[in-house]
């Protein structure tokens, strides 16, 4: 049943006007001065305001605000926004979501010059799947984009999947976006490593995947917490590919370059492209396998298309 108390929340999340702009600047001056501006107008309106982006442009933005950073939410992007595919749910929904009924302003800083390039399709989708998740919500996401040292194909992605751009003070419509595009774009094959362990199961051979998952992670090097992650991810996705992805699916089991990867394989489709961002609704049962994947690896990859869907998560060692 859908109580008074819940209307209000649906109302509080879903009416208003959503902004999301691109900011590109190229270097920290310019990075300080637009930010601590950007926030500052909001603590003015009397916004909620949250900051996550690395921790040096933290420290810039701390610096520049001053007292006033004591009212702002400062997030090291580094951290909290290791996997872009948790950015969402446990970045700007739960903040966006802890002030329902208050427009908020937030920085999300998800691609910096660091960034790999295996993760950089994931940060992509990310930027373009912010539009559908706050389609309708009274926010601000603010994406700072540094010129100078970002490729010009990844600049050229922000034009796409923001659809107001500011560069040097000057804030104009992208003529470019499309963030669905974007999306669709880095819907990438993925292929397993050749010399990755792999092991096909169905319903009677959960146990036995899971025993082999973890076994094999193990002696890839993952220990403690760490392996008790693989473990609940691996847990996640083959149960969910017995029940929603046509019983059976395939596990695919490696190191590279300083991480274990694990892959699975089914027959299922994900439609959603929101699928494991969305945080589930209040009272919701299920639902939360592909978000806590989300939230115990470093990075999630994923493919769809009709014939089948491809999830594969790293690790770090």
């Amino acid at each position: 049943m859908t109580t008074a108390t819940d209307r209000e929340d649906e109302k509080g999340e879903q009416e208003g006007t959503f902004a999301h702009p691109a900011l590109f600047y190229r270097d920290g001056r310019e990075y300080a001065d637009r930010t601590v501006d950007f926030v500052r107008e909001g603590l003015a309106l009397g916004e909620p305001v949250a900051v996550a982006v690395p921790g040096p442009r933290l420290e810039l933005i701390g610096a520049g605000l001053g007292p006033d950073a004591e009212d702002v939410l400062l997030l090291d992007m580094t951290e909290a926004g290791r996997n872009p595919g948790r950015i969402i749910p446990g970045v700007l929904r739960a903040f966006a979501d802890a002030h329902r009924h208050a427009r908020v302003r937030i920085i999300g800083e998800p691609v910096w010059a660091g960034r790999s390039s295996v993760e950089y399709p994931a940060c992509a989708q990310h930027e373009a799947l912010i539009n559908a998740a706050f389609e309708g919500r009274a926010a601000t996401i603010l994406c700072p984009y540094d010129e100078t040292r970002l490729d010009a194909d990844v600049l050229a992605d922000a034009r796409i999947t923001h659809p107001t751009l500011i560069a040097e003070g000057r804030e104009r419509a992208s003529d470019a976006y499309d963030w669905q595009a974007v999306v669709d774009r880095y819907n990438e094959v993925l292929v397993p490593a050749p010399d990755a362990s792999v092991l096909s199961f169905g319903s009677a051979e959960l146990p036995e995947v899971h025993h082999f998952a973890v076994g094999r992670a193990a002696r890839l090097g993952l220990g403690g917490q760490r392996l008790q992650d693989a473990e609940l991810a691996v847990a996640e996705l083959t149960t969910n590919s017995v029940v929603h992805g046509g019983g059976q699916g395939t596990l695919w089991i490696w190191a590279e370059a300083g991480q274990v990867v694990c892959e699975v394989r089914d027959r299922g489709r994900l439609t959603d492209p929101l699928a494991g961002r969305r945080p589930p609704a209040r009272g919701q049962i299920g639902g939360r396998g592909l978000m806590l994947v989300h939230y115990v690896a470093d990075l999630v990859r994923l493919h769809t298309a009709p014939d089948g869907t491809t999830v594969r998560f790293y690790l770090g060692l």
